[in-house]
C-alpha cells in the first residue's frame, strides 16, 4: 500500500483543477522512451485506434533519446510526436523503486500539454478492440482508470498480500479489523483519464519532491496524489492480462473486452515466445494474435491524404503555448512521515 500524503498538497478542494489553458480538444496520449522496441507497441496502437474510427489523436510523448527513425515512423501513422524533458525524481526514489520503472515519472510531463482540455492516456503495451472515445465525454473534475489486482508475487511487500486481501474481490479474504480501515481503491495506471492543467502539473511535481518512495514510481505517486478523484471504471477499459488467470470472473466476455493491457510477464505481442508462466494459454495466444492482426494490416497505415491533412493540424498545435512553457520553480521540501 502506497504512504499517503498531506491531501493539502493537492491544489484544490477534492477535485481535480479544470484545464486552466483555454482550449477545447481533446485526444489520447502515449509515452516513449529509447531506441527499443516498443515503438512497435505505439505503431500498433495507432493502427488499433484507426481501426476502432477513433475521431481523435494519438500524441506520443517522447524522450530525447528516442531517435528520429522512429520519430518518422510515427509521424507517418499520424501520431503527434511531442518531445519532452525526462522528470528525474529525488535520489531516495531512484534507490527504493523498482529501476525498470523509475523512467516512467517523465508521463507526468503530460499534464502540461495544455493543447488539451481532457486526453485519455494508454501504455504502448495497450491495444484498442472497440472505441471508447466516450470516456473523453466524462464528467470533469475526476481521474478515471480501472482497479488493479494485489494477488501477485510482485505486491509481496505490501499489506494487502501479506493477508491476502484484494480488492478485486473483497469479500474472499476480509480486511482484518485490528488494521483500521481498508486501503483505499488502487488503480493500474497503464491506462487513464485525466485533465491536462497547468496548475496540476505544477502540484504533481511539486509534491513529487516531498513523497516518500514506493515501490511502483510513478503508479504509486498518481494513486496517492489522486486517490479523492478517482473514480473506477471496468476492467474492460484496462484489461490487465493476469486477471484472466487471477479474477476471471471479474472479466466477462473476452470478446467484448474494449482494451487489453498486454503487460504480464511475456506477454508483449513483439517478443511473444509462449514459454514464460501462463503464456501457454489459448486465451493469450488468441489475444496476441489478435494484436498481430492489427498490427500487420496495411489498409490500417495512414493514406497519403489523411496524413497531409493530419500534418496540418499538427502545425497549428506545434503553435500552442505548452511548447514554450517553462517548469515551474521547485525548491526541496524534506519528505513527511510515511505514518
Amino acid at each position: 500500500m502506497a504512504p499517503e500524503v498531506p491531501f493539502d498538497s493537492f491544489t484544490g478542494a477534492g477535485k481535480v483543477c479544470a484545464v486552466d489553458g483555454g482550449y477545447a480538444r481533446k485526444g489520447y496520449v502515449t509515452f516513449l522512451a529509447g531506441s527499443g522496441d516498443y515503438v512497435k507497441g505505439v505503431v500498433g496502437l495507432a493502427k488499433g485506434l484507426r481501426k476502432v474510427k477513433s475521431a481523435y489523436p494519438l500524441v506520443v510523448a517522447v524522450l530525447p533519446d528516442v531517435p528520429e527513425e522512429h520519430r518518422g515512423i510515427l509521424r507517418s501513422q499520424g501520431c503527434v510526436v511531442h518531445e519532452i524533458e525526462p522528470i528525474y525524481p529525488p535520489e531516495n526514489h531512484v534507490q527504493f523503486a523498482m529501476a525498470y520503472y523509475v523512467i516512467n515519472y517523465s508521463k507526468l510531463r503530460i499534464w502540461n500539454f495544455l493543447d488539451y482540455s481532457k486526453m485519455v492516456y494508454l501504455d504502448a503495451d495497450i491495444q484498442v478492440y472497440e472505441n471508447i472515445d466516450h470516456l473523453l465525454d466524462a464528467e470533469d473534475g475526476y481521474f478515471y482508470a480501472v482497479m488493479d489486482c494485489f494477488c501477485e508475487k510482485t505486491w509481496s511487500h505490501s499489506p494487502q498480500y501479506s493477508v491476502g486481501y484484494c480488492q478485486q474481490c473483497p469479500e474472499k479474504v476480509a480486511w482484518p479489523a485490528e488494521m483500521g480501515s481498508p486501503p483505499p481503491l488502487y488503480f493500474n495506471a497503464g491506462m487513464f483519464v485525466f485533465e491536462p492543467s497547468r496548475s496540476t502539473y505544477e502540484s504533481l511535481l511539486h509534491t513529487l519532491r516531498i513523497t516518500p518512495p514506493t515501490p511502483f514510481a510513478e503508479q504509486d505517486f498518481l494513486n496517492m496524489f489522486f486517490q479523492k478523484t478517482y473514480k473506477p471504471i471496468p476492467p474492460a477499459y484496462n484489461l490487465v492480462l493476469a486477471m484472466l488467470w487471477r479474477h476471471r470472473e471479474n472479466v466477462g466476455e473476452l470478446e467484448k473486452v474494449k482494451v487489453v493491457h498486454y503487460c504480464a510477464a511475456g506477454s508483449k505481442p513483439w517478443r511473444y515466445t509462449g514459454k514464460e508462466a501462463n503464456m501457454e494459454r489459448e486465451d493469450i495466444k488468441m489475444l496476441v494474435s489478435k494484436w498481430w492482426d492489427i498490427y500487420n494490416d496495411t489498409s490500417l497505415d495512414l493514406r497519403a491524404e489523411e496524413a497531409a491533412v493530419q500534418a496540418e493540424d499538427q502545425m497549428v498545435s506545434r503553435s500552442s503555448i505548452m511548447a514554450s512553457m517553462p517548469d515551474p520553480a521547485i525548491s526541496f521540501v524534506p519528505a513527511p512521515s510515511a505514518a
